[in-house]
């Protein structure tokens, strides 16, 4: 039997580092937002229907999307939020169901579906088993996202401020990490914990 964990947490919430310990467990790690940037790099199947819905320039030089140019977009316009989604979030599913496929055939049994957007998806919450919430308080996620990526406390505030909110993900959650204060041993320690296969 394969069992199908979900999981999600803001930015800035020790997530990914989460799914690393997971794959330390054995899991086969399935990243959706990796995914997703896939879609939008150079030569990746969304650019060329991302160029015809929003015009060139939100195409680099190189042939990706201009992540930039497209999060002050979305920033202004909620609208271009779910067109953009509507190009990418297909090819997001098609690649995930195929990346899941192939880890069931090599033998794995426990796969994590790393989503961003869990707690706003119905088709995520009804593909998975269980739903692991990484949580922290905002001011947490604020300091490490200014430290790791060089934004602004402002700038992290408004991304946080356009996920879903950390209560909405609380209410999906059958399981929570509390990643505040934590050592990277004492976050292991809960990874090591959970009741996985």
């Amino acid at each position: 039997m394969v069992f199908q964990l979900g999981l999600t947490g803001g930015i800035g919430s020790g997530k990914s580092t989460v799914a690393a310990m997971l794959a330390e467990r054995g899991a086969a790690i399935i990243d959706a937002d990796a995914i997703s940037r896939t879609t939008t790099a150079a030569g990746g199947l969304a650019v060329d229907a991302i160029r015809q819905q929003f015009g060139p320039h939100f195409i680099t030089t190189e042939g990706a999307l201009d992540r930039e140019r497209m999060r002050a977009l979305v920033f202004e316009d909620p609208g271009a939020r779910q067109r953009l989604e509507t190009i990418v979030h297909p090819l997001v599913a098609q690649e995930t169901e195929r990346q899941a496929q192939a880890a069931i055939d090599a033998g794995h049994r426990l796969l994590v579906f790393d989503v961003p957007l869990l707690a706003e998806s119905k088709r995520w919450q009804g593909r998975v088993d269980k739903v692991l919430v990484v949580d922290c308080t905002p001011e947490t996620q604020v300091r490490r996202v200014v430290e790791r990526n060089g934004l602004t406390p402002d700038e992290v505030r408004r991304i946080i401020a356009a996920q879903t909110s950390r209560e909405q993900r609380l209410a999906i959650a059958d399981w929570v990490i509390l990643n505040d204060g934590l050592t990277l041993a004492e976050l292991r320690a809960q990874v090591q914990a959970l009741p996985l296969p």
